[in-house]
């Protein structure tokens, strides 16, 4: 698959500008961690012949737990047919120089000739979960991105399964697949991420480096991480210390009541126990979106915000540090039409009080394209009410 870059994390002081939610937000301390990279791929996985198959269900202990020395195993063997090993294959056009000719002398009277296209295949492998007995399977978008071909390996089946993209998203590293199959398969309980401490323990079940259906153990180490990792930006993670490597990514992260509760992503290559997954909670909240429509349908306001420092409140003579400043209107936006300017700062959206930018931006995530919001904007020290309709964003 795609090689992966060593990434460095870098420190946000003041203004990061990104489009999320409709919103570009400045906010969040992205930790320095080198070398953290996208667990997206590893040597293709071996096909086991499976002769036995579960009967369908919903599965996962959601009836508490009773912590013992068989716990993680019990849980195990009962979500184990629901986690999944994804298989891709990957299609590049690449030119090929017969290297005999490759002198500029030869060129001059061969030319472009020396020169051949050249369909270079690659594969990876990933991980990911059934959520439905009809066969819709999540993972990560940068698992399947750019794929030509995927194929879904299940306990109980002979043979991988076609499947097909039915919706991704690669702003939130989300994807949703469907398994072309007319018979119904075990499928995982989504759990609550917003329960979750630091130092519950956990559970990872994936297929590193082909491995298929490893179990690895730990704890949460944190919460509500913000990193980037080549030019994406993930704002909240879960951050474990159970095993995670290639090949896991797309698998679920699983607390002890066999409960989906993340999805693993990325490791730190460089450290030991360094390991984050998304939330599942943010993946429930746009998996109607990416299976009815194909993609995540955000409102959009279009502006750059910027977090109101002490500086930035004594300069515009603001009461407090509340809200988002607008840096930036964007041409053509909502807020364009509706007359925001810069160096307004919202204060309020719909009533509600905004903090900070990104909570401008989880407060948007609950309208949609279309709706009519009222916005309470300090506007050279005046209070001003500005109505904007918002739109699907670009």
């Amino acid at each position: 698959m795609h090689k992966i870059g060593r990434i460095s994390i870098y420190l946000v002081v003041l203004l990061v500008a990104f489009c999320l939610g409709g919103v570009m937000v400045a906010g969040g301390l992205p930790i320095d961690i080198p070398g953290l990279s996208i667990i997206k791929s590893s040597p293709d996985a071996h096909n086991q012949d499976k002769t036995t198959y579960p009967t369908a269900r919903a599965i996962g202990l959601t009836e508490g737990v009773n912590i013992g020395p068989t716990t993680i195993a019990d849980m195990v063997e009962k979500i184990g047919p629901a986690v999944v090993n994804i298989n891709t294959t990957f299609k590049t056009r690449v030119q090929v120089i017969d290297p005999f000719f490759n002198d500029p002398f030869f060129e001059q009277f061969f030319g472009d000739s020396l020169r051949r296209q050249s369909t270079e295949v690659q594969h990876g492998i990933g991980s990911g979960f059934v959520i439905s007995p009809d066969g819709y399977v999540v993972t990560n978008e940068h698992v399947i991105q750019g794929a030509s071909e995927i194929t879904v390996t299940v306990t109980g089946f002979r043979e991988p399964i076609p499947a097909r993209v039915v919706g991704a998203d690669r702003e939130l590293d989300l994807a949703v697949l469907k398994l072309q199959i007319d018979r119904e398969l075990p499928a995982i309980t989504l759990g609550d991420s917003s329960t979750l401490r630091a130092g519950d323990w956990v559970v990872a079940i994936g297929n590193p480096y082909g491995l298929d259906h490893t179990v690895t153990a730990g704890v949460i180490s944190a919460l509500g991480r913000p990193i980037q990792i080549e030019d994406r930006t993930y704002r909240n993670l879960i951050q474990t210390d159970a095993a995670i490597n290639p090949g896991n990514s797309g698998g679920p992260l699983l607390n002890l009541a066999g409960q989906v509760i993340g999805i693993n992503t990325a490791v730190n290559a460089q450290a030991q126990g360094i390991g984050f997954a998304i939330p599942i909670n943010t993946a429930k909240e746009v998996l109607e979106d990416l299976i009815n429509k194909g993609k995540v349908v955000r409102p959009y306001l279009g502006v750059y915000m910027q977090t109101i420092t002490p500086e930035i409140a004594n300069y515009l003579g603001l009461p407090d540090r509340q809200g988002a400043l607008v840096a930036e209107i964007i041409a053509n936006s909502p807020a364009k039409k509706a007359g925001l300017l810069s160096k307004d700062v919202i204060r309020k959206l719909e009533n509600k009080n905004i903090n900070d930018p990104e909570d401008l931006r989880q407060k948007l995530r609950e309208h949609q394209a279309g709706d009519k919001v009222t916005l309470e904007v300090i506007r050279n020290q005046q209070t001003v009410q500005i109505t904007v309709t918002l739109e699907e964003q670009p």
